[in-house]
């Protein structure tokens, strides 16, 4: 069965992506193993949940600020070499905490390696979405964003698996080491990829805080990246935060443990892998207008969190939310990697990752108001009803539908004609 994917001109008999998909898996283990192993280590040290929160908070405040530079370095250097600089740069910071004593380990020390953790996410996450048009050819683009979705995914779930086993049976400090090798071990991967030659821009060379606002005006340019941007940021904040912070809350309440809460979880990514697979294999005309309306399935979540009658429901209603991702799985890089010139898909992946993530721990913070002001059941019938609204308005905007614009590939001077 898998002997199709290996045979000449499929997927994986490309040595570049076969390396990349394998460094992904390595990275993300890593990546979601090490908060686990923080996360023992801060409390270990008399850290309360509130500095715990506020440290891994830190991680994902500091990518989402520092995305769009790395989005610049990205499309000014080679992707693979702003990768493999990531994951290095990853494994020493986070073998730092190993040559600490954990009993006079400072909680300034500990969030500024977290700082620097979200930092390094800044630039890999952009690099290795804009370097798979260099690496396979456009055919076989969705098919292997797919798999490579599903790749990161399933590592995020093992991850803490990893982790947790590696603590009981060697410690924090070998729990470090094996993520520092795990992400050693992935640019170790990636020093065999030939992405060919860089995409240059024929304009003069900007400065760096030009080029940012060149990014800026490249996703303006393509409106209906920058309506689904907007789309997916507002939906996060005032939906997923919500649905991500009362989930844990509700089933903890109504059964008793963390089961249903982590059934449900893995559930949801389950559904968005299947969702995704069945998605690359059945083609749509209008690949924005199927994303958006399958992405309305999502209201499944919060709705069923509403009225949580058993567990056996709740864990159902999360594998159909998790459908909803599916269509983003399979089309949404592709549509940017095509639509986009080469040289400034780094910056408009980087404003993507700033703008989908950016307003999230906001929201994740105002749900206990909004529990005090609206009440549990009436604001999570209200965030799924927004978030069908959401998706209806998005529609209205020109491309949106077919993940396509009707203009020319975005030019410095073809810009300045459309202003």
């Amino acid at each position: 069965m898998l002997k199709k994917y290996f045979e000449p001109g499929a997927l994986f008999s490309y040595p570049a992506y076969r390396n990349l998909w394998i460094s992904t898996i390595l990275t993300i283990l890593a990546m979601s193993a090490f908060p686990i192993a923080l996360a023992v280590t801060i409390l270990d040290a008399g850290g309360t949940i509130t500095t715990l929160g506020l440290i891994l908070g830190a991680r994902v405040l500091s990518g989402v600020l520092f995305s769009p530079v790395g989005g610049v370095v990205v499309d000014r250097l080679p992707r693979k070499t702003v990768l493999i600089a990531a994951d290095g740069f990853r494994a020493v910071i986070g073998s730092v905490v190993v040559f600490i004593d954990p009993a006079q380990i400072s909680m300034w020390i500990l969030g500024l390696i977290v700082v620097l953790m979200g930092i390094s996410d800044g630039f890999g996450a952009p690099a290795a979405q804009a370097l798979m048009p260099s690496i396979l050819p456009d055919h076989l683009l969705p098919a292997g964003n797919v798999l490579r979705g599903i790749a990161l995914r399933t590592s995020q779930i093992a991850g803490p698996g990893v982790a947790g086993v590696l603590l009981v049976a060697l410690g924090t400090h070998a729990t470090y080491v094996a993520c520092s090798i795990f992400f050693l071990a992935g640019a170790a991967i990636l020093v065999r990829i030939d992405e060919g030659p860089i995409a240059k821009n024929d304009a003069v060379k900007n400065h760096f805080v030009q080029d940012l606002r060149e990014g800026v005006r490249v996703v303006w340019y393509y409106k209906w990246i920058a309506a689904m941007i907007v789309m997916a940021s507002v939906q996060l904040m005032l939906v997923i935060g919500v649905e991500n912070v009362l989930l844990p809350v509700i089933t903890k309440r109504e059964f008793g443990d963390a089961s249903v809460y982590a059934a449900s979880a893995a559930l949801f990514s389950v559904g968005g892998a299947i969702a995704a697979v069945i998605f690359i294999k059945w083609k749509v005309k209008n690949e924005g207008l199927v994303s958006v309306a399958v992405w309305g399935l999502f209201i499944f979540a919060p709705l069923i969190l509403a009225f949580p009658s058993s567990a056996p429901l709740i864990l159902f209603a999360y594998l159909l939310a998790g459908f909803s991702v599916g269509p983003w799985e399979a089309f949404w890089s592709t549509s940017v990697q095509r639509e986009v010139p080469a040289e400034y898909q780094g910056r408009v992946f980087s404003l993507d990752y700033m703008g989908t993530m950016g307003l999230m721990p906001l929201g994740m913070a105002l749900v206990g108001p909004l529990v005090n002001i609206f009440g549990e059941k009436e604001l999570l019938i209200g965030v799924a009803v927004f978030h069908l609204a959401i998706c209806a308005l998005v529609l209205l905007v020109p491309g949106v539908k077919e993940m396509k614009s009707k203009l020319p590939p975005y030019s410095p001077i073809g810009e300045q004609s459309q202003a």
